[in-house]
């Protein structure tokens, strides 16, 4: 758990440490402008933009009863950050897993990547696809409805 927000913490003391020196050196117009930058790229690389993540082993038993599509994903991937936002609304009918939560689906993962924790690996009847396109993934959910 403390991994998935190392990297948001870390924005977010980063951009007020260079936000005070802006506004000791007088510009806080600056200081402002900077932190609103700092804070959206914590909230992009946060888990809270995901849906609620779920084990493997439930996503996949989901999935075979409604045929969607299961992503496995981790925080602070950009590739996975992507997939999210170009899939909207839509992302919310997934069934997603976070692989630094839940060490099966981490080895979901690995088994379809070779050994490798690539993601976003998106499994479409029971065939995983590593970093697909979001717009097929897209068509993907619109067919399992």
């Amino acid at each position: 758990m403390k991994r998935a927000w190392f990297l948001p913490m870390l924005l977010v003391l980063c951009g007020s440490v260079l936000a005070a020196g802006l506004i000791t050196s007088g510009t806080p117009g600056a200081a402002v402008a900077l932190l609103l930058v700092f804070v959206l790229l914590t909230g992009v690389t946060s888990p809270l933009i995901f849906p609620r993540p779920m084990g493997a082993l439930e996503a996949q038993r989901r999935s075979a009863d409604d045929g969607r599509p299961v992503v496995f994903w981790r925080p602070g991937c950009m590739y996975c950050v992507r997939l999210r936002i170009r899939l909207g609304r839509n992302a919310r009918r997934m069934h997603w897993v976070d692989i630094w939560r839940d060490p099966d689906g981490a080895a979901a993962v690995r088994a379809a990547n070779d050994g490798n924790e690539t993601v976003p690996t998106v499994i479409v009847e029971g065939r995983p696809h590593t970093n697909p396109d979001p717009a097929w993934v897209r068509e993907q959910l619109s067919r399992s409805a």
